[in-house]
């Protein structure tokens, strides 16, 4: 992984919020990994709607197949699989849906917490009849499909999930630089400030984090769901919504129940994985080959975050693989 400026990555991290109202500088000394060359921009495929609990959820439905399920993370959208679904979709039925509140999906005055988003995504897959499926798992996706797959055990044939939520966490666990982040994300003022404001998410950690310098067509299409600060309540809630040092209380236990379906289950599960990573860092992924001895593990190589945005192909490769082993 290299660096604009030379700057470690936990400095790098630390700077960013030293010059949080300066997107230019800190794109330039963002972190990049060595990313796919000519990554696709265009989101070339049918949008289609569902209704669910009153609210159009929007999704892609492509190929034929078994069902594998893409569920994304905050601040993202159905948007950040479209160079991973066409390769998929040679061998599956691939449905790839915006969460609610996020991508083209309805903004209902909901709390959006985890239990909210858990209840329209079980709701999603019930109303689309969605059977035997193999979820693919980023981000929060992690927390709201391990949800389902805890639920409706029996509906679900396997599990791939990347950078995901997959257990609760300490403050001891973070590094100095994302404690003081998340911290201020947490902070009411301070978050509100950050996210609502200023569109922290979209206008500087997604780019960050994504590992190479997204296009302004690529920003286009992230920031196209959030153009209103009324908008941007979904991406403001989720940072809270981490289960840190067992706050909220109702996360810490849903998520810990996650984490042991994760470890009782026979299910076959795929963890991807970057280097260096961020949620599944190098001690994480040596904590899930302990925890769930059963699992198969691929690396993509240098990797930040968002995974898709920097190694697509080779992710699309070791999925495809796998699933059609």
């Amino acid at each position: 992984m290299k660096t604009r400026n030379g700057l470690g990555f936990i400095n790098i991290l630390a700077v960013l919020f030293l010059l949080s109202s300066c997107t230019e500088i800190i794109l330039m000394m963002a972190p990049s990994v060595d990313a796919e060359k000519n990554i696709g921009q265009d989101f070339n495929f049918e949008s289609k709607y569902i209704e669910v609990h009153g609210s159009q959820m929007h999704y892609v439905d492509e190929g034929e197949g078994d069902v594998l399920l893409l569920v994304h993370g905050n601040p993202t959208s159905s948007y950040i699989w479209r160079n991973i679904i066409p390769t998929l979709a040679k061998t599956h039925r691939v449905v790839a849906l915006d969460l609610i509140g996020m991508g083209k999906s309805d903004k209902p005055d909901i709390d959006y917490t985890l239990q909210e988003h858990n209840r329209y995504f079980s709701e999603f897959v019930n109303t689309l009849k969605l059977q035997n499926i193999t979820l693919v798992l980023h981000d929060w996706g992690g927390a709201i499909g391990l949800d389902y797959a805890r639920k409706h055990d029996s509906n679900v044939k396997q599990i791939i999930m990347m950078e995901a939520v997959v257990h609760p966490i300490t403050w001891d666990d973070a590094d100095i630089a994302s404690e003081i982040i998340f911290k201020k994300l947490r902070d009411n003022k301070e978050g509100h400030e950050l996210i609502v404001e200023e569109n922290f998410f979209v206008e500087k950690l997604l780019p960050m984090m994504a590992g190479r310098e997204l296009t302004e067509k690529e920003m286009n299409h992230y920031r196209a769901p959030y153009v209103k600060k009324a908008d941007r309540k979904p991406v403001l809630v989720w940072p809270s919504e981490i289960p840190i040092d067992e706050t909220p209380r109702r996360n810490f236990v849903d998520v810990s129940k996650n984490h042991q379906y994760l470890k009782d289950s026979s299910k076959p599960i795929l963890f991807i994985h970057g280097e260096p990573g961020l949620i599944f860092s190098e001690k994480t992924v040596a904590k899930l080959k302990n925890d769930v001895a059963r699992a198969d593990f691929a690396s993509i190589g240098e990797g930040l975050h968002y995974l898709q945005e920097s190694q697509p192909t080779r992710i699309s490769k070791i999925i495809a693989e796998w699933v059609n082993r």
